[in-house]
This record gives structure tokens, sequence and C-alpha cells, in this order.
């Protein structure tokens, strides 16, 4: 498989980019876009990589402002740009999609090495189809949903699965699950002796590591789900949590956050069964469910 194409990742890392070029010319952003044909406030979405300045004229004066005059270092600019503004795999879904997911796929496709936790489900990235189907079957009547709102969303989630496998830079993944989380019936005891296969065949690739954080520990538990997204050293480290509204909105590179939940994560793993333990714990659950 190639080379994974990420324009969201080009985009968060060029607002990174503009975002040091612009402290470093000691320019508030009101200051920055002065006379340009662009506000504060987008470009202060551009800096956060929720938007591309689609147009090389308005970014080529933005760097003439901040004192960018190496005419190689302009084009090289320009160059992240257009790839920046190149449509992401999910677009012609994201009318479908729920109110925050564009931009958690996008750090997600930008990311090096995903740290996650999570106490009631299993994983996405580690979900078979048939559990991610039965998931969404099973919330559809809550949801007010369609059946063309679940296939697009297993379609989603399984495109995403495929980056932990992928021939070329796999994502690297540490996934902690609370026993609660494997114990809980999604389906038929069929469903999940498959869904427990996929998780330790997935544990034997180098890439992707997996914890069980047993009931029966006595450290530090957390109630809720996270990921921490570790998307290289130009662009800030990220943290998500799902809302309980049913997107994943609450997205923050702030260091203080990243720094908390990098803290749980740690506190987590500690508690955690060691990762050589997962397959015969996940064989254990296989026999009782059998049973």
């Amino acid at each position: 498989m190639a080379a994974p194409h990420r324009p969201t990742a080009r985009r968060i890392a060029l607002g990174h980019e503009l975002r040091e070029l612009r402290k470093k010319a000691r320019l508030s952003l009101q200051e920055a876009v002065e006379e340009l044909s662009f506000s504060d406030t987008k470009l202060q979405r551009v800096e956060t990589g929720l938007q591309d300045l689609r147009s090389a004229g308005d970014l080529r004066r933005l760097l003439t402002r901040y004192g960018v005059i190496d005419e190689e270092e302009v084009e090289r600019l320009v160059a992240v740009q257009r790839e920046a503004s190149s449509r992401e795999w999910w677009t012609p879904l994201a009318t479908e999609l729920t109110a925050g997911m564009p931009r958690f796929l996008g750090i997600e496709a930008a990311a090096q090495e995903i740290r996650a936790y999570h106490p009631t489900i299993i994983l996405g990235l580690l979900q078979t189809e048939a559990y991610a189907r039965t998931r969404h079957v099973s919330a559809k009547p809550l949801d007010e949903t369609t059946s063309e709102f679940v296939d697009q969303s297993v379609e989603v989630r399984m495109k995403r699965k495929e980056a932990l496998t992928r021939d070329e830079d796999p994502l690297r993944l540490w996934a902690i699950l609370y026993e609660a989380a494997l114990r809980h019936i999604v389906g038929d005891a069929e469903l999940m002796r498959e869904q427990y296969e996929e998780i330790a065949e997935l544990a034997t690739l180098d890439n992707v590591t997996v914890q069980v954080l047993p009931q029966t520990m006595r450290g530090y538990l957390f109630e809720h789900n996270f990921s921490i997204m570790y998307l290289g050293d130009i662009m800030p480290t990220t943290v998500q949590v799902d809302t309980p509204f049913g997107n994943a909105s609450s997205v923050s590179d702030k260091r203080r956050e990243v720094g908390r939940f990098s803290r749980q994560f740690e506190a987590l793993s500690r508690s955690a069964l060691p990762p050589e333990d997962t397959p015969k714990f996940l064989n254990q659950l296989s026999r009782e469910i059998t049973a």
C-alpha cells in the first residue's frame, strides 16, 4: 500500500509554522492581517489547522509581512499549502459525519502515534466490522439515524483501521481497554469471539500494543475515554475526548491538557496488565463466553 496522502497533516504543519513565524515577527493576529484580504479569525483557523488559505498569493503576502524573503523557503511553504488544499478520503462523506468528526479524522490521519484509553466499549481502531455495525444498528433508533448513515459510519471506521496495517509508515497504537468494555456483549457470543481474536491478532503487530485494565485493579481509574495523538516534531500533540452528544468535537493541543491526559494514561498503564498477558486474557474471555 502506498504512503498515505495526508492533506490535514500538511495543513496542521503549515499552520504551526505560520504561527511560529508570526510570533517571531512579534505580530498579533490583527496586525498580521492588516490590509490583507482575509480576517484575523480566518488566520487563527489557519494556524490551528482548521482551514487553509487556498490562495498562494495570500500566503506569499503573509510571508512577506513576516519577513520571509528567501524564495526557496517561500516556494517550499507554497508547495505545502498546495498539498494542504487537497481533498481528504472522507470528504465525500463529510455531510453524513457527526459534528466535529471531520476535524478529528484529519488529526488522526496526521498522527504518527496514538495512545488511547476506552473504559466502556472496544476502541474503534480495534473493532471488527461486525462489532462496529452492530453497535451502530443498536443505537440507530435512539440517535434517529438512517441505514445509509450506519453504512457510511462503518465504512469510515474500517478505513481508519487500515492505518495500522499499511505497508509504509503504519500508525503506532498503544491502547488500554478496561475489562468491562471487553465483557460488554455486543451482538452474540460468536461476534465477541471474533472480536477477541481480532484484538489478539492486531496486538501481535510491532506497531500495536494492547493492555487490559482489570476490574480488580485498585489503582487509578478514569471514567472517560480519550486519545492522545502525536503528530511529529513540528506539530503539537493533541488530545481528543468524546462528548455526551455523540461527536468527537472536544479536541485540544494545549500543553496543560496534553500533560494532564498523558499523566492519566501513564497511571492507567501502570495499573493495567502487561501487554504480553493480553492474548491469555482474551482467550480466557473467549472460553467464558462460550461456556
